[in-house]
């Protein structure tokens, strides 16, 4: 287990802080919770204000402790991803992806603002939690495959963030397909690093179970 957790440290020690983090969401009275997230989210407020701290605490605080939903879905993409990818180029990813999609879509909410098209509480809203980075990583794995499954798989991703964005239009939706986008912009970070093919993969378990038979 050790050995495991020493390939992907950056994704153990984020999990790490995401546990905390949940533990205290739950103990947070439900009245004072938007109070609390909000000085600790991407708005435009913190980002004018605290850019930094805004950038950063958003990363490791969610609107609901679901723990157990955070540590499935980051064994299924970051830890993979850290593992292939290294730990630098992983959070390279996952920071660019944080932080550029966090800017596109927090300034198309400013700019609403500015010309009335949004309410001005918008300024104000809690907007953390780790999907902007978990998109952004989940583009960039599309190099992980090999051949056509690389195309399968990218074309999937693309449709599941497409979606919400064409029947929603929130800045959410919009964050997450722009940092899907920024993932997949990051294939010069996967140069050199080997490529999984499934069906490769299947037959060698095949053969493997046959000779052991």
């Amino acid at each position: 287990m050790w050995t495991w957790i020493k390939a992907s440290p950056g994704t153990y020690v984020w999990l790490l802080l995401l546990a905390v983090t949940s533990l205290v969401v739950s103990r947070i009275d439900p009245e004072s919770l938007d109070w609390f997230l909000a000085k600790r989210s991407t708005n435009i407020d913190q980002l004018t204000h605290h850019p930094i701290h805004a950038l950063l605490a958003s990363l490791i605080w969610t609107e609901q402790a679901d723990f157990l939903f955070y540590f499935v879905i980051f064994h299924v993409f970051h830890v993979p991803a850290e593992r292939w990818l290294g730990t630098a180029r992983w959070l390279a990813v996952a920071l660019s992806a944080h932080v550029l999609a966090t800017y596109i879509s927090e300034g198309v909410v400013a700019w609403g603002v500015h010309n009335g098209s949004l309410p001005a509480n918008m300024a104000n809203t809690v907007d953390v939690g780790v999907s902007y980075a978990l998109a952004g990583v989940e583009g960039v794995l599309m190099y992980r495959f090999a051949g056509r499954w690389r195309w399968v798989y990218g074309t999937g991703l693309l449709a599941f963030y497409l979606a919400p964005l064409i029947s929603g239009h929130t800045f959410t939706d919009l964050g997450h397909f722009c940092a899907v986008l920024i993932g997949l912009a990051c294939y010069p970070l996967t140069r050199g690093r080997p490529v999984w093919d499934p069906a490769m993969a299947v037959r060698n378990w095949q053969q493997r179970r046959r000779s052991s038979a």
